[in-house]
Parts: structure tokens; sequence; C-alpha cells
């Protein structure tokens, strides 16, 4: 009987300004494999990833790092804001020599990777945007209650209850068809991480951040309409946080992306990885001819 190749995935630390990052990274094949970079969102980190990479890391080079702050990543001094994550993970693609890559960006990953995007376009070979918002219309209810949280008591307070177990396992759950595809280990293993005791202060800091991103969404945008990257979107319908008018907000600036939407919620690789890996892999390998990596 012949098997599937099985995926080798090293698990290493690296040296990014003064901090320890931990990133997951896939064997492929052969050296010449296209690269994908994934950027994990709240409140998990590269754990998110594990079953992509078990599905397309063997002919593909998968990488996902822990952004300071996250899963098995040190926690910075100062204080977090997603212009400091961006800071980390460009120095993160400097180490690995990452001159060429496709982007995975998903929920925090978005507006960490847009600003990535920004600093270096000519690393973008291309776009997959699942549940990463960039767009007003993409705001849910929460979304615009978070967003209108400010510095001080109260909205600490209203931050912090985000960092609660009820919370993590409503937003794996929330919108989903089939919660039983929704593996607890995933928001089990966030948890263990949020209350550990340095964790609190900068997820704190970074959901009241987050207001700050909206902000940079006409810029976004404009480089998303003046450099087209080829672009796969792969949206949860249901999301609490990013609905589904946030994937098709993409269209007015890249009317050539494909669009996928399906039945599910912020997590959407834990329902329906099986419909989106294959997508993936196609785009990988049209994207790739397109480009001739440095």
């Amino acid at each position: 009987m012949a098997f599937p190749i099985v995926t080798r995935t090293l698990h290493r630390h690296i040296d990014v300004d003064g901090l320890r990052v931990f990133y997951r990274e896939s064997v492929p094949e052969t050296e010449q494999a296209p690269t994908l970079l994934l950027l994990h969102g709240f409140p998990s980190a590269s754990h998110q990833y594990r079953r992509l990479i078990d599905a397309l890391g063997a002919h593909y080079r998968l990488i996902a790092p822990d952004m300071p702050g996250f899963g098995h990543s040190d926690v910075p001094h100062g204080p977090l804001t997603f212009d400091r994550l961006a800071d980390v993970m460009a120095g993160f693609v400097q180490r690995l020599r990452l001159d060429h890559f496709v982007l995975y960006v998903f929920d925090y990953g978005a507006p960490v990777g847009f600003r990535l995007a920004l600093r270096h376009p000519d690393r973008i070979a291309g776009l997959v945007i699942q549940n990463g918002n960039a767009y007003e219309e993409g705001l849910s209810p929460i979304m615009r209650n978070l967003i209108a949280l400010e510095p001080g008591p109260a909205g600490e307070k209203a931050a912090r209850e985000m960092l609660t177990l009820p919370t993590t396992r409503h937003q794996y759950e929330a919108g989903t068809t089939d919660v039983r595809l929704v593996s607890p280990d995933s928001w089990v293993l966030d948890q263990y991480f949020l209350d550990q005791p340095e964790r609190a202060r900068p997820q704190v800091e970074l959901l009241l951040d987050y207001r700050h991103n909206v902000g940079h969404y006409p810029e976004w945008q404009e480089w998303l309409r003046t450099s087209t990257p080829p672009t796969l979107i792969t949206w949860g319908r249901d999301d609490m946080f990013f609905p589904e008018p946030g994937a098709r907000a993409y269209l007015r600036d890249l009317p050539d992306a494909q669009l996928h939407v399906f039945p599910t919620g912020h997590f959407a690789l834990e329902e329906h990885l099986p419909e989106i890996a294959p997508l993936i892999a196609d785009f990988l390998d049209a994207t790739w001819k397109l480009v001739s990596p440095r």
C-alpha cells in the first residue's frame, strides 16, 4: 500500500532584535519549492497552522513564526504595538533571508503583514488572505466596540475580558457548522499561553492598539490597488470579528483575486482544511511560475 509523503517540520528559535522568536518550518522535497510565510492571529500562534503544514509542507516551504508575546516566543520588555510586531517580523524575514515569498495573513497577521508589504513590496510574490481585514465594512459590531476602547482603567478592563477561557473557546466555535471538527487542543493551548503571568500586559496593549490599524486601511488598499499582487482569499463567512463583507471588499482593489467563502467562523482552517489546502497549493504553483525567486 502506498502512503502519502509525510511532512518533516523543524521547530526552531532565532534571535531577532534581542528577542528569541520561535518558528515552525517544513522541509520540502526540493530546495526550489515555493515559500509561504504564515502570520497567525489572536489569541493563537504558529500552532494554528500545524495541520496545514502537515498537508502541504512536503511540497512547499511553509514558515510559521510565533510573533512576540505569543506562543513560544519571548515577551518584549517595552510596550507591544502592531508597529513593534512588524519591526520584529521584518527582522525575522531578514534573518531567514526570505527575499521572495507568498504571504499568508490572518487576523492580527493582516496588519502586521501589510506593514511588511509596504516596507518591502518586492519581496511579496502573492497574498493568501484568510479573515484578515483591511476594510471598514469588514469590521463587525464586536470589532467596532473594540476599536472604540481607549487606554485607561475602563479600556483595560474590557480588553482583559477578551483573555478569558470562555472567550478564547468561543472564538474557535462561533460560526462553525460542525463544532466537532474544531479540536479543543487549539483553544486550550492558546489559553495556556494567555494565562502566563507575563502575557496579559502585552495582549491588552495590542487589543487597545488595534484601533490604530483602521487608520492605515487606505494606504494598504492603495498598495493593493497599485501593486495588484496575485491574491487568494479564503474566508469564514460567519466570523464574529471580520464577516463576509470584509472579504468581498478586497475585490474593489483586486478584481482578479480568487475569492472562496466557507460556511464557518474565524478559524476557517479548523473546519475546512480539506477544501482550503488544495486551493493554496494550486495558488502557490500558479503564482510561483509568474516570478523568479532571487
